[in-house]
């Protein structure tokens, strides 16, 4: 799973996370873990929402998750056992299966229910970066990705109702910074689906900026037929077209990720 250069090495953990669904929580996740690696950064995508797709956006097939994240969430295996090599040099994933649909269910039965996936990943070493994709709920698959992250990534879409959708967000990662992970803090905003054709999107835009300030990165996400495209390929966007509009704001994003890391590690 790792050389030994690497080997020991502490991650660090970021949710991607937006209980709306459609706001590009995945194609975030695929394509800034896909540019993290590009630029060395080891990187481990954990897919936690039953969907799978970021597991299928990364070219993970059905037949390749038999062990998968339902069985680490579970403590049934070792994280290392889950984890699948893809196409990408520097980035590995843990998959989803269709299992983790009913640990919604199985988890509150379990002791200390909110640590599950905070216990069985603390083994992971090796990477600089685990990005956990989310479902697009605020159930108990979520609440164990904030619970075992150091910061949160929270997509939002450039649409009416975008502020309203993320205020229970928030809510929620101020409980769980409050009750069980006091260190976890919002990494950044990103505006995704951005239509500059379309005054909506400015405005939206502003009011976001607006209300968060400077957790809202200056890179938006374009609405790209391309980024639409690639998940149907098994690739991310950087690799089915690296020249497009898509690709290049995740290159972006990704640069702006790792300044705000090294600002707060300062």
């Amino acid at each position: 799973m790792t050389d030994q250069a690497t080997i020991g090495k502490v991650p660090r953990i970021i949710a991607i996370a937006n209980q709306k669904g459609g706001v590009g929580k995945t194609t975030t996740t695929i394509n800034l873990a896909t540019a993290l690696a590009a630029v060395g950064k080891k990187t481990l995508v954990l897919d936690l929402d039953p969907q799978g797709n970021a597991s299928t956006g990364l070219g993970i097939g059905h037949d390749q998750r038999s062990r998968n994240a339902y069985h680490v969430l579970m403590g049934d295996i070792e994280s290392d056992a889950a984890v699948q090599t893809c196409d990408i040099p520097n980035l590995q994933v843990i998959p989803s299966g269709t299992d983790l649909a009913a640990a919604e269910i199985e988890i509150p039965e379990l002791d200390r229910p909110q640590f599950c996936l905070r216990e069985a990943i603390e083994d992971i070493s090796g990477y600089d970066y685990v990005l956990i994709d989310c479902p697009p709920a605020l159930g108990m698959l979520t609440i164990n990705a904030l619970v075992a992250a150091d910061a949160v990534m929270v997509p939002l879409q450039c649409e009416f109702f975008a502020l309203e959708g993320v205020s229970a967000l928030v809510k929620t990662i101020d409980r769980v910074k409050k009750n069980f992970n006091a260190k976890l803090d919002i990494q950044g905003i990103v505006l995704t689906m951005f239509d500059k054709r379309n005054n909506l999107s400015d405005m939206v835009a502003n009011d976001v900026r607006d209300f968060f300030g400077e957790k809202v990165y200056e890179t938006v996400i374009p609405r790209n037929v391309r980024v639409s495209e690639a998940p149907s390929h098994g690739k991310p966007v950087l690799l089915y077209d690296h020249n497009c509009a898509g690709s290049k704001a995740y290159l972006h994003l990704a640069s702006e990720v790792l300044k705000r890391e090294n600002r707060s590690a300062a």
